[in-house]
């Protein structure tokens, strides 16, 4: 297929450092330096150049294996310092010819993966100990300064001209799209006041000014840039609780199996049915018993290799097959082997690679739950959705649980059954930091038990494991996400408990 503006590539978001045209990656110690260096003839589609260090998707495909190799292979890592590879210019965010040759479909998939990438940046300092250092070496425009909010802390360099802007609504017409204002405001504390000026200031701050409001957390003159920075990275390197001796556990190619209408990986499998504009997911289980040390096993180690595999087929459909609009996912294989895994995820929690694991695998859960498409759990006789697993079904638009068995295939099959565990009560929290179960834990967002009789125009749920509705197995043929006011059950119309 000929490669337009109009018909944009099969886009693969597997890749590797040897492959890299925009960033290099040096580790030292325990201190990594990420340069962005744009090639300027190396977008993904024909029709722009990529000038003064803007992005498209596939500099953020590289970006995005940047942080998970970081996070696997480098655990000695705890800072990384992200800078410009061009003189005076650190980012000037997307590219403007590619977003406006580029249909409404895959900028909202573009915007969706750049942000989830920086949402990985943060996860990385918060949940890793690997802190990210911005070092603007020049001006950091529009996603090239979100970029540089996704990191702990940021250092502009006091040259007179460098600055920091988000130039989008004055310029564009358009709001940032990759979580500008909202860092502004809601991580860095900009007052809304000058946030507002800010965001309606095309040439943004300068120097000191920035660092008054916030904007960074400090500018200095050019020749004092590295020593600053540096110095900032030996602060995170003391603080953070990352093992200086621990093997890394390289991320090796993905076995990946393209055949027709059908994609499949170890214990992942899609089938296409564009007929239907349909696509039959299958997550399967562990082969084996978990082993007693889960690095040992590098990339195979089941929750491992299921989270890769999956991650990589959800940023596959989502980008390069959006007519495929409904998703349907089952579960398959032994549950008491999910169960000894998603026991042993939880005992060993404290292991930096089994941390690594839990956080990928949250991450991955965050970015179907946001995937615009109508996602189908069904729960048959045999599955395997238990653990860990369950959360796919509690990601889910729709749980659908076989009542009793299928007479006409094997009726002394074992009914469908789903079980949670502890880890169902907050280890995997959705983007809004709850997790998807609610009853249990009391503080969830998707499923809430059937209501009690009304008083006084409220009601209260009953007590966990009661016999009016008992969570542990939960074996019930229906379930309800909220309360039927809104699809999200925001914190201000949760009911009382």
């Amino acid at each position: 297929m000929t490669v337009t503006a109009e018909t944009p590539p099969i886009v693969r978001f597997a890749t590797s450092p040897d492959r890299y045209r925009h960033w290099t990656l040096e580790v030292d110690g325990a201190v990594a330096t990420v340069t962005l260096r744009v090639d300027e003839h190396g977008g993904l589609v024909p029709g722009y150049e990529l000038k003064m260090n803007s992005y498209d998707l596939g500099v953020d495909i590289e970006l995005y294996d940047i942080v998970q190799r970081l996070r696997f292979e480098h655990p000695q890592v705890k800072a990384v310092v992200v800078t410009g590879g061009l003189d005076r210019m650190f980012c000037a965010g997307a590219n403007i010819r590619m977003l406006a040759q580029s249909s409404h479909a895959w900028k909202v998939n573009f915007c969706k993966f750049t942000n989830e990438t920086r949402n990985g940046i943060e996860d990385a300092t918060a949940n890793s100990g690997q802190t990210w250092i911005a070092a603007l070496n020049g001006t950091a425009a529009g996603g090239g300064y979100e970029l540089a909010l996704a990191c702990d802390q940021i250092v502009l360099v006091d040259d007179g001209s460098s600055a920091v802007s988000l130039p989008e609504v004055p310029l564009l017409g358009v709001l940032p799209g990759t979580g500008g204002l909202t860092r502004v405001v809601d991580k860095r504390h900009v007052r809304k006041d000058r946030a507002d000026l800010f965001a309606t200031k095309p040439e943004g701050f300068r120097g000191g000014t920035a660092v008054e409001w916030g904007l960074v957390d400090a500018a200095v003159p050019r020749n004092a840039l590295a020593e600053e920075v540096a110095r900032r990275a030996q602060q995170a390197v003391r603080t953070s609780r990352r093992p200086s001796d621990a093997a890394g556990v390289p991320l090796t190619p993905l076995d990946r199996k393209d055949e027709g209408d059908t994609i499949v990986y170890p214990y992942v499998s899609a089938r296409l049915d564009r007929a239907n504009h349909r696509v039959e997911i299958t997550v399967s289980g562990p082969n084996d018993a978990p082993p007693a040390a889960p690095a040992s096993q590098g990339a195979d180690y089941w929750p491992l290799a299921m989270t890769r595999a999956l991650d990589d087929l959800i940023l596959h459909l989502r980008t390069n097959e959006p007519d495929l609009g409904i998703w349907v996912v089952r579960a398959a294989g032994d549950p008491a082997r999910v169960l000894a895994h998603d026991a042993q995820l939880r005992e060993l929690a404290g292991d930096w690679f089994v941390n690594e694991v839990r956080h990928y695998y949250k991450r991955t859960l965050k970015r179907l739950d946001v995937t615009s498409r109508s996602i189908i759990a069904v729960i048959e006789p045999g599955t395997a959705f238990a653990g860990l697993l369950a959360e796919l079904a509690l990601a889910a638009d729709r749980q659908y649980m076989l009542e009793g068995v299928y007479e006409d295939r094997d009726e002394d099959a074992v009914p469908a059954t789903i079980v949670l565990t502890p880890s169902n009560d907050g280890d995997y929290p959705m983007g809004n930091g709850l997790s998807a179960w609610g009853p249990a834990s009391g503080a969830g967002t998707r499923i809430w038990p059937p209501p009690a009789p009304r008083s006084a125009g409220r009601w209260t749920p009953p007590p966990r494991r009661s016999s009016a509705w008992s969570p542990w197995p939960w074996t019930t043929s229906t379930s309800r996400k909220n309360c039927g006011s809104c699809w999200r059950n925001a914190p201000r119309c949760r009911p009382t408990r």
